[in-house]
C-alpha cells in the first residue's frame, strides 16, 4: 500500500468535476500530517513496546483531528466547516421542512461548499467497520441542494485497508444501478 493520497471518483463514466479537484489538492497539501498508514505503524510500534492500549495512545488521529488539521485551507476555499461539537459551531443542512417552512430535519456533515453544493464528511474508525460511509452516502442523498459528497476515509486502520473496500462497494452500486441516488457525484478519498 502507498503512503499517498489516494481517490477515486464515482460514477465512474463522468470526469472528476473541477470543484472537486481543490478538495484533492488540500488533502494532498496536508498528507504527511494526516497519513494514516505511517500513523497505524506507529501505533503498532508504540503498542508492542509499551503494552498500552490502543485507544489509550494519543498519537491516533481521530476523524476530528483530521478536520482540524484541514480547516483553514477549506475555510480558505468558501467551505463551512464544524470547528467544534458545540451546537453553535455546527453546519445543518435541511433535509425536510415542516410548519411555516421550519427546518424539521436536517443533517450535519463536517463541511458544506454552499455554492458548489458539496458536502464534507470526514471518517476514520467508523468508516468501513461500522457501515459509517453508507449512512454518510445515505444522509449526502437526502440533504436539500447537495450535488456531490466528499468522503475522505483512512487508508489504513487496525489494519484494515478501508479505502479499498469502500472502493469496491461504490464499484458495485455503480455498476449495478439498482440503486438511483440523487447525487451527481462521490469523491472517495484515502488518507
Amino acid at each position: 500500500m502507498k503512503n499517498n493520497i489516494t481517490w477515486s471518483y464515482f460514477p465512474k463514466t463522468d470526469p472528476i468535476p473541477q470543484e472537486l479537484k481543490e478538495v484533492i489538492k488540500i488533502f494532498e497539501k496536508n498528507f504527511k500530517k494526516i497519513d494514516t498508514i505511517t500513523a497505524e505503524e506507529v501505533i503498532k510500534d508504540i503498542i508492542a513496546k509499551t503494552g498500552k492500549e490502543r485507544k489509550k495512545i494519543k498519537e491516533a488521529l481521530d476523524s476530528d483531528g483530521i478536520l482540524e488539521i484541514l480547516a483553514q485551507d477549506f475555510l480558505d476555499a468558501n467551505y463551512k466547516i464544524e470547528t467544534s461539537k458545540k451546537k453553535i459551531n455546527k453546519i445543518r443542512i435541511p433535509v425536510l421542512y415542516g410548519e411555516k417552512g421550519s427546518t424539521s430535519q436536517a443533517f450535519e456533515p463536517d463541511g458544506w461548499h454552499e455554492e458548489n453544493k458539496i458536502v464534507l464528511e470526514i471518517e476514520r474508525g467508523r468508516a468501513y467497520a461500522n457501515n459509517q460511509f453508507l449512512k454518510d452516502i445515505f444522509e449526502a442523498s437526502v440533504m436539500v441542494n447537495i450535488d456531490y459528497l466528499v468522503l475522505a476515509v483512512s487508508n489504513l486502520y487496525k489494519q484494515s485497508k478501508d479505502y479499498e473496500k469502500i472502493v469496491s462497494w461504490l464499484d458495485t452500486l455503480y455498476a449495478t444501478n439498482r440503486i438511483k441516488l440523487s447525487l451527481k457525484g462521490i469523491l472517495l478519498i484515502g488518507y
